[in-house]
């Protein structure tokens, strides 16, 4: 590791005021840090079609690529936390409403749990409503 050495940069007073903002946002302890950063990356982001692309593409995809997997994560857990909720709120008005005995109930379930394994989990309303009425 080389030591560090002084040198004078001339910034215009909106890109110092950049830096200023965005040192504590990218966990910078100077504006030094920064601008060491700043230069590294877009120096990688230039070298990106060339041999030194190592430095740069796979820190860059990898970061990319796991923000768009967290956040599809995130966005299915809270649709299927909330589909859970409609189905147990429906299961629990149903249940409420409707006698059925044990074998049927039975019978039901298995006769589902085939129809969504043959139908690769699409279900419609509409193809429930055809069935129960034949």
């Amino acid at each position: 590791m080389s030591k560090k050495e002084r040198n004078t940069v001339w910034l215009y007073p909106e890109t110092k005021a950049m830096i200023a903002s965005h040192m504590e946002q990218d966990n910078c302890k100077s504006a030094s840090e920064y601008i060491e950063k700043a230069v590294k990356f877009y120096t990688g982001y230039l070298d990106c079609n060339s041999a030194c692309s190592e430095n740069y593409m796979p820190s860059v995809l990898t970061s990319v690529v796991d923000a768009i997997v967290k956040g599809s994560e995130e966005r299915i857990s809270r649709n299927l936390f909330k589909l859970a909720v409609e189905v147990g709120a429906a299961t629990h008005m149903q249940a409420a409403s409707c006698q059925i005995d044990d074998e049927t109930l039975h019978q039901l379930r298995a006769m589902c749990v085939n129809e969504v394994r043959k139908i690769n989990g699409v279900i419609r309303h509409e193809d429930a409503v055809k069935f129960q009425r034949s």
